[in-house]
């Protein structure tokens, strides 16, 4: 099982950037979905959750700003990210909870990281 990032870059403030991130292997069910992030000198932080019945919970601070989503039929889940702030700068990691099929074990599997740099 694998998890694949892809968006991130540059943008500036007030902009809007789109990241997504596929499962894929030998996958029976996927659970909850998540983003998270980690700024330079900071620890990691969960920014968004989604679970499989499509309820939401984010962070306070990107409220009202970042979406997160999933595609069950593609095993993918989003994050829309507007009205960016420079605070959002950060290395965003998707993370799911998977059930392997080779031996019927939950585990949590997580994506390899991709930039997001908020400047002008």
């Amino acid at each position: 099982v694998q998890l694949q990032a892809s968006g991130g870059g540059l943008v500036q403030p007030g902009g809007s950037l789109s990241l997504g991130c596929a499962a894929s292997g030998t996958i029976s069910r996927i659970n909850t979905m998540a983003w998270y992030r980690q700024a330079p000198g900071k620890q990691r932080e969960l920014v968004a959750t989604i679970t499989s019945g499509a309820m939401t919970n984010y962070v306070n601070s990107v409220k009202g700003r970042f979406t997160i989503s999933r595609d069950n039929a593609k095993n993918t889940v989003y994050l829309q990210m507007n009205s960016l702030k420079s605070e959002d700068t950060a290395v965003y990691y998707c993370e799911a909870d998977i059930l392997d099929s080779r031996n019927d074990l939950w585990n949590p599997y997580w994506g390899q990281g991709t930039l997001v740099t908020v400047s002008s």
